[in-house]
This record gives C-alpha cells, sequence and structure tokens, in this order.
C-alpha cells in the first residue's frame, strides 16, 4: 500500500509581507513550517522562490520538488535553534579540507589538483586570514590553530538562513573552503563543484565514464546548485 500524501488544496500562490521579513499565503493563509513555526523569510526573493515552488505543485504535493521550502524549513525549524552546533559542524570541515589532500602520482593528476586547488589555498589565506598547509596521501594534516579559528569565525558570522545553504555547499563538496568561496563570490557554484571532483573525473577519464555513476554526480550538482541559490536569495 503506498503511503498517503496530501494533495494541492489550494488555488492561489501569494507572497506578503511580514513583520521581520516575508511570508507566503495560500489562498491567503499564512503558510507554515513543519514545526507550526511561521514562515518568516528574510528576503522577497526568497518568498517568491518559496511561493513558484508551492504554485507548481500539482496534485500531490511534492517536497522533493521544493528545495527552497525545505532549506527555509531547516533555517527556522533547526538553524534557529541550533545554530552555534550546525556552525560547528560545517567548521569542522576546514581541519580535513578536501583541497588540502593530495595524490602522490601520477604528474598528471598531481598538476590538475594544483592547478585547481592551490589559487584557492592562496585565496583561503589572503581573504579568510586561513593559511592551510597540503600534504600528500590519507595521513591526517594538522591546520594552524590559528587558522581553524578564522575559519569558525567566517562560518559564525553568517545567518541561520545563509547557513542552510553553505551547510550542504559544504557537505556536498567536502570542501569548506570551496563552500565558503562560492558564498563570497570567489567561485560559481559550477566551479567550484568541478573542483570537488577533480579526482573522480580523471578515474572516469581514465577508466571510462559509468551512466550510473554519471547520473548521481547529475543530482548533487543539482543539490549543490540549489544551495547555492538559496544562499544568495538569503540576502
Amino acid at each position: 500500500m503506498s503511503a498517503w500524501a496530501p494533495k494541492r488544496f489550494w488555488k492561489e500562490t501569494a507572497v506578503a509581507e511580514e513583520d521581520g521579513g516575508y511570508t507566503v499565503r495560500l489562498d491567503g493563509k499564512p503558510v507554515k513550517t513543519p514545526a507550526k513555526a511561521p514562515l518568516i523569510l528574510p528576503t522577497r526573493a526568497m518568498a517568491e522562490a518559496v511561493a513558484a515552488e508551492w504554485q507548481a505543485q500539482e496534485g500531490e504535493i511534492r517536497p522533493e520538488k521544493m528545495p527552497m521550502a525545505r532549506f527555509a524549513h531547516s533555517a527556522i525549524d533547526k538553524l534557529t535553534l541550533k545554530f552555534d552546533a550546525v556552525a560547528e559542524i560545517v567548521a569542522a570541515y576546514g581541519a580535513s579540507d578536501l583541497i588540502c589532500y593530495r595524490a602522490e602520482t601520477p604528474e598528471r593528476l598531481v598538476a590538475r589538483q594544483a592547478e585547481g586547488w592551490d589559487p584557492l589555498i592562496a585565496w583561503a589565506d589572503e581573504a579568510l586570514g586561513a593559511p592551510l598547509r597540503t600534504g600528500t596521501g590519507v595521513i591526517h594534516v594538522e591546520q594552524p590553530a590559528e587558522s581553524l579559528v578564522a575559519l569558525s569565525r567566517a562560518v559564525h558570522d553568517f545567518t541561520p538562513f545563509e547557513l542552510a545553504g553553505l551547510h550542504d555547499l559544504v557537505a556536498i563538496s567536502g570542501s569548506l573552503v570551496l563552500g565558503l568561496a562560492v558564498a563570497r563570490g570567489r567561485l560559481t557554484p559550477d566551479e567550484a563543484f568541478d573542483l570537488s571532483r577533480i579526482d573522480e573525473h580523471w578515474q572516469a577519464e581514465l577508466w571510462g565514464h559509468d551512466a550510473e555513476s554519471a547520473a548521481a554526480e547529475a543530482l548533487k550538482r543539482a543539490d549543490h546548485a540549489a544551495a547555492a541559490d538559496f544562499f544568495r536569495l538569503s540576502r
């Protein structure tokens, strides 16, 4: 037996200004989060994006087709209550950042990683005040304590809504530096995602492209792009 799914019950979707921000109304009634909190969004652009997702629902309501709404719910129901805990989880990626771990061989892969990642190592030093060490293989690279403090400070400077987007930018890429580079406009989302996949793309070039792996990567890229969109709409 299939699980019951709620169906569309409204005709009109609208954005309305509220104290502290904007909300979405369905037939004049304000939308609430899954935890029954008021859906108060920081920007009109975000509210319009969430409203567009509600408007696009036909028949059964499909939450998986509403990424902006899901990010907003997470920001309100979770991050406003547990901001510091989530910020520390995100900041912890800096201690084992993807771009700090390099291949020893072959030379072409080593060169490709250096070409893609070295400019971001330099950017972290210059823009974030966080010089980072790199190493080869899987042996843990101990990062300077002051660099980890600087990275943590950068993460804690975001709002709960911004952190909701940043969380997925970092988790999907495996790199706090790449996530912050998107957040600060140093990289486009596609550039950051491609930089996070240097090793996977190298393997695909060697052994051939697998349809299942390509489909999985496409889904990750879409989720990464959605996180970047939500971060942008938060400002």
